[in-house]
């Protein structure tokens, strides 16, 4: 059904572009070293419109969002004006409190605004070749293994998957996660092929600053890369455990580093770490970003448990998070477990099986942990899952297509494309954006593709491509117009969601809009204000939480004291301490918030130091109205 290319002696599917096929594959080592000039003429093009069409996804109209997250935004600023703030993720220029993550997305982002100036563009493109970059790195991981077919499928899931399209268009620390997740995923297969400790220490690096981006969520995928390099690396077992200890000593160097320094460095001689009741660290990394988000109990949170939906296996797939991730996960199971099965009397050192492995694992055991955990979840979180769906989809429909003369072949593909098309039609059900007539075309077509599977020896040779195709396409169209609405839109605030309006959503999602921490310009009048002998004070002003803080902040370009961090929970600055501050002149204007900032927490816990400085600052100061908005003058004592 199609031609083969003899080459070394190995033959080679041309419809794919795929390495070899039956016996000749256990000799397969030559295969991971397949260069440009081996594949199809079609390949390096389809690769370029691949990333070219990714970039345009990724940027067009970029700065409709604005600053985003302005809670991010507003370190970004602070730390492209300030090396102390930029070294510890200060949420000022300042340097009061840092932001509740590690710092390694605000150094990106605050270079290209020290290169560029502040602007959302700035602020956001990086974010965006991220992006690009990820969708690379797959396309690379799999087209390896299996060839460039692989790769463009894989590639193309990665870019279309909504909560991508999402999370690379805006400025949380989600975007570099997941390119340094892949990053490490594909440095440790390299790793595999021939044992290389260098490789496995890069993998190492990768993960080391993954937890400078966002603490522990980056050793999810540890479990995956750890256990495929002890099982597939081609030399003994001692080397293969030393190996992986290696690895880990680069890992902890690549963020230790920075540890030492936020733990060794007084108190008292850096900003307050955001999101702690201690000011550490390790309490934030341990508590509140880590068993917290597990287990529900993070002290001064803004909620956990059911507060951010019900726990389960069904939570990845409920009304709330299946249309930003999940259109493609029942297919990639299933085509990673045909694919193992098929691999299962290869040699331990298969390199396929090794990239199951890891794609597999890191599939499985992110999904499981997100499903579970009872503390704060977003649906955002979940672009971590993105690659490790695109690799397996694209690794698992070549795998299954090189047997499809085969029965376990052609019911594998007719399989994953049923189960594409149906739950994107119910996926599709959701919302009455694309009227009723798309999701039944993505199911019709989708099904008769699969139909048409089962019986691909026997229709004639040039129907093959128009099955392959309206199968791929019925299986991408609804990830693809949910990306496309999303990047349509601007979406501002921490709590954003990718597709379309909420308002044609029955259910699925939370809409482009956002809402927590969703701040507004300050007016003209308040910026005159808070801009008039500025040079003078530390802070031109402070305010309760984050909302209103980063909104002047950004508004006037001056740094603005955010009382009690994110939720207005943490105890910085305590009462003493912002006294002195006054006593100093260090602050102009106590903000008082009308959007709700400050709130505390309803996570249960949290420090009443925010209030016990809003009562000092209203029984002993002046309160002056600009343009609508009250504020306390600081410089002006009642009595």
């Amino acid at each position: 059904m199609s031609t083969t290319l003899r080459r070394g002696g190995a033959t080679t599917d041309s419809s794919t572009g795929a390495g070899p096929s039956g016996p000749a594959r256990r000799g397969w080592p030559a295969r991971a070293r397949r260069g440009p000039q081996t594949d199809a003429r079609w390949a390096r093009p389809a690769l370029w419109l691949l990333l070219l069409v990714t970039l345009v996804l990724y940027t067009w109209g970029l700065t409709a969002s604005g600053w985003a997250n302005s809670f991010y935004s507003a370190a970004v600023q602070a730390g492209s004006q300030n090396w102390e703030a930029f070294l510890f993720g200060s949420s000022d220029a300042g340097n009061s409190i840092t932001v509740d993550k590690p710092p390694a997305s605000l150094w990106v982002m605050a270079l290209s605004v020290r290169l560029f100036g502040l602007s959302s563009f700035a602020m956001l493109l990086p974010q965006a070749l991220m992006g690009v970059g990820t969708v690379a790195v797959v396309y690379a991981s799999a087209k390896r293994y299996s060839g460039p077919a692989a790769g463009l499928i894989a590639g193309a899931v990665v870019a279309l998957t909504p909560v991508a399209t999402l999370m690379f268009r805006f400025n949380n620390p989600d975007a570099l996660l997941t390119l340094l997740m892949a990053l490490a995923a594909w440095a440790t297969l390299r790793a595999i092929e021939a044992a290389s400790t260098r490789w496995l220490a890069l993998a190492g690096l990768f993960i080391g600053f993954g937890f400078l981006t966002k603490a522990l969520q980056v050793l999810l995928v540890l479990p995956a890369l750890g256990i495929a390099y002890l099982i597939a690396a081609p030399t003994s077992l001692r080397r293969r455990i030393t190996h992986c200890l290696m690895a880990l000593g680069a890992m902890v160097l690549a963020a230790g580093w920075w540890v030492a320094i936020v733990e060794l460095v007084p108190a008292g001689r850096r900003p307050y770490i955001g999101g702690s009741q201690t000011n550490s660290f390790l309490e934030l990394t341990f508590g509140d970003n880590g068993l917290g988000r597990l287990t529900g109990d993070e002290t001064g949170s803004v909620g956990g448990g059911n507060g951010w939906g019900q726990t389960g296996l069904a939570r990845m797939f409920s009304t709330d998070v299946g249309d930003q991730v999940s259109w493609l996960v029942p297919s990639a199971f299933v085509l990673l477990a045909v694919g193992l099965w098929l691999r299962r009397r290869e040699p331990r050192t298969d390199r396929v099986r090794a990239a199951y492995l890891v794609w597999g694992g890191w599939l499985l055991v992110t999904m499981l942990v997100f499903s579970f955990m009872a503390g704060i979840f977003h649906q955002y979180y979940t672009v971590a899952l993105a690659p490790a769906i695109g690799a397996l989809v694209g690794l698992g429909a070549v795998e299954a297509w090189r047997h499809r003369h085969e029965a376990v072949g052609a019911v594998t593909l007719a399989v994953a494309l049923a189960a594409a098309s149906v739950w994107g039609f119910i996926l599709l059900s959701g919302t009455t954006a694309y009227g009723q007539v798309f999701r039944v075309a993505v199911l019709v077509v989708g099904m008769s593709a699969a139909l048409l599977m089962l019986a691909v020896n026997r229709v004639d040779r040039r129907a093959v491509p128009v099955i392959v195709g309206a199968g791929l396409v019925a299986a991408l169209a609804g990830p693809a117009v949910y990306s496309i609405s999303t990047a349509a839109v601007g979406h501002t605030g921490s709590i954003v969601s990718a597709g379309p309006a909420a308002a044609s959503r029955g259910g699925f999602g939370g809409g482009p809009a956002g809402g927590l921490l969703d701040t507004s310009a300050p007016r003209t009048a308040v910026v005159a204000a808070l801009g008039q002998d500025a040079g003078q004070f530390r802070w031109v002003a402070a305010a309760v939480g984050s909302q209103t803080a980063a909104g002047l902040q950004l508004g006037t370009g001056l740094p603005v004291m955010a009382i009690g961090g994110f939720n207005g929970s943490d105890p910085s600055p305590t009462l003493a301490k912002f006294q002195q501050y006054v006593a100093q002149g260090d602050i102009h204007y106590f903000a008082v918030s009308g959007r709700g900032g400050g709130f505390g927490g309803r996570g249960g816990g949290g420090s009443g130091t925010a209030q016990q400085i809003t009562s000092w600052v209203q029984g002993s100061f002046t309160p002056v109205q600009l343009d609508g908005q009250t504020f306390y003058d600081l410089t002006q004592p009642l009595s």
